[in-house]
């Protein structure tokens, strides 16, 4: 039975995303305007990005970027460990990393052979080292082809457990429960009239203070 507590925070939530839908909106179009030349670089950075801060993330991406990470013969590994960027996991992360370079051309293909953004996401699980539900939907979301699809972190599911979406944030998610807990995310969003992208950003920024990617 929803309390005038529940109507009270919901009531919250919708001006939150009010003040903010502007802002949200032009960041969403920012993630759909990206060129597939940039492609890899946003996928390189969702596979660091697991366990590690978006900032350290970012800063990396950055660095790879200026040694021309994706064209010529460069060990990340040492770029990864930097301590004032660290990664955690490095090793294997960079591993993922070289891995990337040498099937860019093959994921490309299959992000256009695919039709949808659910299909498109099962192939990048299925197809791509280091990428998990998480961290695929991210990468659609970033280059705009996500189509609805949720980025279930620790942010998100805080989030929708506080608003009474889900009754509990699990320790762990198999497929199995990570499609379930997105239906109830849609679900939640249906109700308050608030798109799913857009309430993914709302969440982000009442965690963070930013509409980040």
């Amino acid at each position: 039975m929803k309390t005038a507590t529940d109507d009270e925070q919901l009531s919250q939530l919708r001006t939150l995303y009010s003040s903010k839908r502007k802002a949200i909106r032009r960041r969403l179009a920012e993630f759909r305007a990206v060129d597939p030349s940039e492609y890899f670089y946003e996928l390189a950075y969702c596979l660091l990005t697991p366990q590690t801060s978006a900032e350290s993330a970012g800063k990396v991406v950055e660095e790879l970027q200026r040694c021309s990470f994706h064209s010529y013969t460069v060990d990340p590994e040492p770029i990864l460990r930097n301590r004032t960027t660290y990664i955690r996991f490095h090793r294997t992360k960079s591993k993922h990393l070289l891995r990337l370079k040498e099937e860019f051309p093959t994921i490309l293909r299959a992000l256009a052979n695919h039709p949808d953004p659910p299909a498109k996401r099962e192939w990048l699980v299925n197809n791509v080292m280091g990428l998990g539900y998480k961290e695929a939907t991210h990468f659609l979301r970033n280059i705009g082809l996500n189509g609805g699809l949720a980025i279930l972190d620790r942010h998100i599911l805080r989030n929708l457990k506080r608003y009474g979406a889900i009754r509990s944030v699990p320790t762990s998610i198999s497929r199995k429960k990570y499609l379930s807990l997105e239906r109830s995310f849609a679900r939640f969003s249906k109700r308050i009239g608030i798109t799913l992208d857009e309430l993914d950003l709302v969440f982000w920024s009442m965690e963070t203070g930013v509409i980040r990617k």
